[in-house]
């Protein structure tokens, strides 16, 4: 029965801390509005289909419609092959989302892990564990990017898996940070004092304390990883063509700059707008997780 009642108890709280955090989100009208945008871009990428036609509007090339600028029958105009550009941006948001939160997703879980070990464990290592993580960073992430897509080669889930990579670093040490500052309060000691296993300490009660700059910190990578999304498409090195993606669609923008820039001035409004809405997003989801901000 005691068990029962303290369960309860600790779900109305997780229930509360969470609650208060949304009350805060909710003030920062700023990050509401982040929030609002970012809704709206997950909406256009799950119901892409269904706003343009994937293989008849933004795949299939039309010369006779080429660089026709924005109209009633094209609201964005098209671009040098006669394609749809609402169509290829539509479809591109999809990819551009996808890329960005499972790379992000990926980094997390690996460097969340590593990261945990060493912060838990210390020593040796920890040390060993972060002098890798330090060679890492003395790459610059998109260099590391680029190499790992040109060696393996690009496609899709090679992409993500050179962002998620180069991105594995940041959150080893973010983890590792926050598990340095709980690892030794008396919950810890509680825990190893009825025998808990050391994975369960970690899982239980160290990640879960360790999960907001974890969340503001994947926030902002989701922007960043988008922006090397587009920044490897801009090279060539980004999803096969014809498959739309916002930076490769700048790549063929660059060429029509004269008599054609609305091909390039509505790709980087969109891409501006994302990166822009998850910037305002993270911002507010710090200040609201911060526990010494208290209104």
């Amino acid at each position: 029965m005691n068990k029962e009642n303290n369960n309860i108890s600790k779900q109305k709280k997780k229930r509360g801390l969470w609650a208060e955090v949304w009350r805060r989100l909710k003030k920062n009208h700023m990050a509401m509005i982040g929030l609002a945008i970012i809704v709206i871009l997950i909406l256009v990428a799950i119901f892409a289909d269904q706003i343009a036609d994937y293989e008849e509007v933004a795949i299939k090339q039309n010369t006779k419609v080429r660089l026709q600028g924005p109209s009633k029958d094209h609201i964005l105009g098209t671009d040098n092959f006669g394609r749809d550009l609402f169509a290829r941006m539509v479809h591109g948001t999809r990819i551009s989302l996808l890329v960005g939160v499972v790379a992000v997703s990926f980094a997390i879980a690996i460097g969340g892990f590593f990261g945990a070990v060493a912060g838990f464990y210390g020593g040796r290592i920890d040390n060993i564990i972060m002098r890798c993580m330090d060679i890492f960073l003395a790459i610059p992430s998109i260099l590391l990017a680029i190499a790992i897509v040109s060696a393996l080669g690009a496609s899709l889930l090679n992409l993500m898996i050179a962002i998620g990579i180069s991105s594995i670093p940041t959150y080893a040490r973010i983890v590792r940070a926050s598990v340095l500052t709980v690892k030794d309060e008396e919950f810890i000691e509680a825990a190893r004092a009825i025998g808990a296993s050391d994975s369960r300490i970690i899982r239980k009660h160290i990640l879960p304390n360790a999960l907001a700059p974890i969340i503001v910190q994947g926030t902002l990578g989701v922007a960043g990883a988008i922006l090397s999304t587009a920044g490897l498409a801009f090279i060539g090195l980004g999803v096969p063509k014809p498959q739309p993606d916002w930076g490769a669609m700048l790549a063929d923008a660059r060429n029509y700059m004269r008599n054609a820039s609305y091909m390039a001035t509505f790709v980087g409004i969109a891409i501006v707008i994302t990166i822009l809405a998850l910037n305002l997003l993270g911002d507010g989801l710090r200040d609201s997780l911060d526990p010494r901000l208290k209104d």
